[in-house]
């Protein structure tokens, strides 16, 4: 039956001999489609951003920059040092790139030549714990998750100074900076679907993802468990799947949240993901010390 449609590629594994497997079981791998290393050599790579081209950026945080990959040349360049020591990343519908700069706590807004101005850096005058990911509907609304990951290079105190790790919702005008979950653990991963109607969240802490309805003003309402795992960062697809990450490569899950595909990715940790190309159908993946891309059926819709 065409619902029982497995598709299982081999590779192997660029650590070693051993012989890794992608299964596919919605048919949404192009066919032959091996998962491909772009680029190696960095310390810990995050926060992948398409542009409106397909290109990507993405954050190498230990060495405090963001990368560039071009689609068209295949090569990767420095866009920016000294880049706040930024994690996650999503361009906004204006082509500035919004970055969680948790060096100081921060939200950066990024132009196309580098120049940052500070979107939000504080919460009730006080400083966050340390954004790590974010989203931001058609309309323009960001969601930022703010969980606490004590950074070494932090010369401020260690100590919290608000009372837990929640999530927030920044307006489309920027004047409205609000909680909008104050009983998440940790929150990390994030990502809505592409109508802005519903948004998934991974809460590390509790090791689960839930899911939202996203209303009126931005609040979130009929919260509830979409799956008992957790992940690091997150993407989806146009078909409604999510792409999720960490220590197991990548995992696809459907609306049901029923398992669908595994990519396996030769390091430690894969860390975020997105979709890269002008078509949309190049899934980019940032591990612990390379990326990587492996060519879809499906597109993605951020």
């Amino acid at each position: 039956m065409r619902n029982l449609f497995v598709i299982t590629i081999f590779f192997f594994s660029l650590v070693g001999n051993t012989q890794a497997q992608i299964v596919d079981k919605k048919n949404l791998i192009e066919k032959n489609a091996e998962l491909k290393k772009i680029e190696g050599g960095f310390s810990f790579t995050e926060g992948p951003a398409v542009s409106r081209l397909g290109d990507v950026y993405f954050t190498d945080q230990p060495n405090n920059r963001i990368m560039k990959w071009s689609f068209f040349t295949g090569k990767t360049e420095v866009f920016m040092e000294n880049a706040g020591r930024s994690n996650g990343m999503f361009f906004d519908k204006e082509g500035n790139l919004i970055a969680c700069a948790d060096m100081d706590n921060q939200i950066w807004s990024i132009d196309e030549e580098g120049n940052k101005t500070i979107l939000i850096e504080s919460y009730q005058g006080k400083k966050l714990n340390g954004p790590n990911d974010l989203f931001i509907t058609p309309t323009g609304e960001m969601y930022i998750t703010d969980p606490l990951y004590v950074r070494d290079y932090w010369t401020r105190s260690l100590e919290s100074q608000q009372n837990g790790e929640h999530l927030y919702f920044l307006s489309s005008n920027r004047l409205q900076f609000i909680r909008v979950d104050e009983k998440l653990e940790r929150p990390n991963g994030i990502i809505g679907t592409p109508d802005g109607k519903t948004l998934y969240v991974a809460d590390a802490g509790a090791k689960k993802i839930f899911k939202y309805d996203i209303i009126e003003d931005g609040y979130l309402s009929n919260k509830e468990v979409y799956l008992e795992r957790g992940s690091d960062g997150m993407t989806i697809d146009f078909r409604g799947n999510l792409y999720l990450t960490g220590e197991d490569g990548v995992k696809v899950y459907n609306k049901k949240a029923e398992e669908v595909a595994h990519i396996p990715v030769p390091e430690k940790w894969t860390s975020n993901v997105t979709f890269a190309g002008p078509d949309r159908k190049t899934l980019f993946i940032t591990a612990t010390e390379g990326v990587y891309q492996i060519r879809m059926k499906v597109y993605g819709t951020h």
